[in-house]
């Protein structure tokens, strides 16, 4: 492809991103919006915020908040995946939810504290967008739909965190990999999922041989490819069967939060 073509490609890209279609939405500096809770709130609401909204990058392993500590900011996903983590004293931890495009994360700010009992952090490269915390809580009072959005966020979060402690309790390690993976996928929109067997069996909260032996299982059912790094979902209808019913239950409430 020559140089001319590359600049008329990037020069539509660039006309696409501050020329959205009906119904969309983009930030100040016209990077197109996907997080569900910005793109459900009315015009309105959506103006008041959209000044004080900061696009910034989101790298992997990049830490939002420690457990205990004051939270300066929320983040509305706009793309990758973030985690909240239960650390123990003896350096172990394990994941209690996920955050996508679907949510938030600082979930507390939303119900008026500043302190979460969990470490958030970029596990899938992304984007979002960050608000000072002071100015989330200002506009709130003046936002009843964002409000409403929100609170309805930290339940149906709240049920995500419950239904992982059951399923860690409850289920086999191929059928929470496979809940995992499903969970994943629907926040990223990829089936190249870039994560590790070491990194699995840490939000899993069990050993690395046994995700290493779920992983094996499912990829010679056809089910996913085991690459370096990257798990690739094959076929996502065998995945669902593989997994338990938790991840239904899980789809089910985040039905609740679409526009």
């Amino acid at each position: 492809m020559d140089r001319s073509n590359i600049r008329s490609q990037k020069r539509a890209r660039k006309v696409k991103a501050v020329s959205p279609r009906l119904g969309e939405r983009t930030d100040q500096s016209g990077v197109l919006v996907r997080n569900i809770i910005l793109l459900s709130i009315p015009d309105g609401e959506y103006a008041l915020l959209r000044p004080d909204l900061e696009l910034v990058d989101l790298p992997q392993q990049r830490t939002l908040h420690e457990p205990g500590e004051k939270i300066e900011f929320a983040y509305f996903m706009n793309s990758g995946l973030a985690s909240l983590v239960v650390l123990t004293r003896d350096g172990r931890s394990v994941e209690v939810a996920i955050v996508g495009r679907e949510g938030i994360v600082g979930t507390p700010l939303a119900v008026g504290l500043n302190r979460d009992p969990y470490r958030a952090i970029i596990q899938i490269s992304g984007s979002g967008w960050s608000v000072k915390a002071s100015v989330l809580a200002d506009t709130l009072r003046a936002a009843p739909e964002l409000r409403l959005l929100l609170n309805r966020y930290v339940l149906i979060q709240g049920l995500q965190v419950a239904q992982i402690a059951a399923c860690n309790r409850l289920h086999e390690i191929e059928q929470r990999l496979a809940r995992w993976l499903l969970m994943c996928r629907d926040r990223v929109d990829s089936d190249l999922l870039p994560v590790t067997h070491e990194f699995l069996s840490q939000m899993l909260g069990t050993g690395r041989p046994s995700v290493t032996l779920a992983a094996g299982i499912l990829q010679r059912a056809g089910t996913i490819e085991n690459m370096r790094g990257t798990v690739r979902i094959v076929n996502r209808q065998h995945l669902e069967d593989a997994a338990c019913e938790c991840y239904q239950a899980m789809q089910h409430c985040d039905r609740g939060l679409r526009p």
